[in-house]
């Protein structure tokens, strides 16, 4: 479940009230894990997987409720805010428009109050906040345009003169921007904390790539593979397959492995470090990028004329895994698998993922399939980038509908969408995770993503009567049913 999939009159859901509603219906349905995809602030098509930070919180999610019981705003300015008018769909664009003017309002009246703990906040996080607060200070005084089109050389290319003149020329954007991610970090610990006391645990995710217009990439270019002018030479995507003839150009940076194995993968260390601060679980995205990437040359129009390199594979997934030992990992281990993929995937230990929407193409041995299932696995429906199960009913071949009746036992009285449901509880995976759509009986409607379109996507969200008693005691008692509740361990 999105946090900006979550009931809120103001746009997108927030971290107030309605992200601890939404854990107490998860304490009821004796559920013991939240998963959400990324919290950073997003750019150009929404995506929480192109921030601009690795680590800064998404301004959009502070709530404005707490705003007003902190005294930083007045509930007539937040009636008088115009945040979009349809209760179900995220308008990015009315948020873009209105929602900073609204914070800077809590920022003027907080910042000399808060201070102290403003200045605490930025000691604990020194390692980003400063470049993080700075890009974006300097982004908006260029009209928001890419760091590699700023027309200022010198703070293109992250010289110090430039930094500490910019710093100075911009210090109350700076300061505006730092104190919107210390409100951000202070609604989230409270969440956290409020989750942790409801034995809730949070599963985030970690984009395996991170956008070329961020502050990661401006900050250190040396740790990508940039020319002299910190143009790509490479950019990420992924080859063309049976979806997609041209592939996918994602666009993103790719790694320089060699310049960060030197200082013993300090960036990654860091990087992680981040999430630890927001997650308990880190599902990593695109973990096969580890054991090898596709590289296509920047500039390309299409994916077509990539190439596979080899990744860096066990020495950085091993330094991770050892270096954070009380923090768990999931690795995202679909497409383009193969069996270096799948021996990096047991050297790390790391629960891979199985799907049940990929189980019934008919592939002899297809691993998605419940009775293929292993313990150290977590086994999921569909993922954001899926159709809820009712969506991928309308949308699969005939063969597969067909085996999926017959292998699940699937009936009208039952419905399509619990018998899927039935089939991830029953799963012997350690872990079994489903979209609220499916919960909800939503179809194609409830979709948050469609790989490869632009625009349209990340909207999804609900209201807050569908978190109901009846549907509350229908989850707890399949948790209960098939040994997965708290209870049973």
């Amino acid at each position: 479940m999105p946090v900006f999939s979550l009931p809120s009159p103001y746009g997108i859901g927030t971290l107030g009230k309605a992200a601890r509603d939404f854990i107490d219906f998860l304490k009821a349905s004796k559920q013991r894990w939240w998963q959400m995809l990324p919290v950073g602030p997003t750019s150009y098509g929404d995506s929480p997987y192109q921030s601009f930070s690795s680590f800064a919180g998404n301004p959009y999610f502070i709530d404005p409720d707490m705003l007003a019981e902190d005294g930083l705003l007045t509930a007539e300015e937040i009636a008088a805010c115009d945040f979009g008018g349809d209760p179900c769909k995220v308008d990015y664009g009315k948020l873009y428009e209105n929602r900073f003017a609204l914070l800077e309002k809590a920022f003027e009246r907080g910042w000399e109050r808060d201070r102290e703990e403003v200045e605490r906040f930025c000691g604990e996080n020194s390692g980003w906040l400063a470049d993080y607060t700075l890009y974006t200070a300097v982004k908006k005084h260029f009209g928001e345009a890419p760091w590699l089109e700023w027309p200022d050389e010198d703070i293109r290319l992250h010289r110090p003169e430039a930094i500490a003149r910019y710093r100075e020329l911009l210090e109350k954007d700076v300061r505006f921007y730092t104190y919107l991610q210390f409100l951000f970090y202070r609604q989230w610990n409270l969440l956290r904390s409020y989750a942790k006391e409801n034995g809730v645990g949070i599963i985030g995710d970690i984009p395996i790539y991170v956008p070329l217009d961020s502050a990661d990439v401006w900050a250190a270019p040396e740790f990508f593979q940039l020319d002299e002018d910190n143009l790509p030479v490479e950019v990420a995507g992924v080859p063309p397959d049976y979806f997609n003839e041209d592939g996918q150009l994602w666009g993103n940076p790719l790694y320089d492995y060699e310049r960060m194995a030197q200082d013993g993968y300090g960036w990654w260390i860091r990087r992680v470090g981040g999430a630890e601060k927001l997650y308990d679980v880190i599902r990593i995205d695109h973990f096969r990028g580890f054991e090898s990437y596709y590289a296509v040359p920047y500039g390309a129009e299409t994916a077509r004329d990539g190439r596979w390199v080899k990744g860096p594979g066990i020495s950085l997934v091993g330094v991770l895994r050892d270096w954070f030992r009380n923090l768990r990992f999931i690795a995202e281990d679909l497409g383009y698998p193969s069996e270096e993929v799948h021996q990096l995937l047991a050297d790390s230990g790391f629960p891979g993922m199985r799907l049940l929407e990929f189980a019934f193409d008919g592939t002899e041995g297809n691993t998605f399939l419940p009775h293929l299932h292993i313990n150290n696995c977590v086994c999921y429906i569909g993922t954001h980038d899926n159709p809820p199960v009712l969506g991928w009913k309308e949308t699969a071949e005939p063969e597969e509908l067909e085996m999926a009746r017959k292998y699940l036992g699937l009936s009208d009285e039952e419905g399509f969408a619990a018998g899927f449901l039935r089939a991830g509880f029953s799963s012997v995976a350690d872990l079994f995770v489903a979209q609220m759509q499916d919960y909800l009986e939503l179809g194609s409607e409830g979709r948050i993503n469609e790989p490869g379109t632009l625009g349209g996507n990340w909207t999804w969200r609900t209201t807050a009567e569908v978190f109901t008693e009846e549907l509350a005691l229908r989850i707890a008692a399949l948790t209960e049913l098939y040994g997965r509740s708290k209870e049973n361990g």
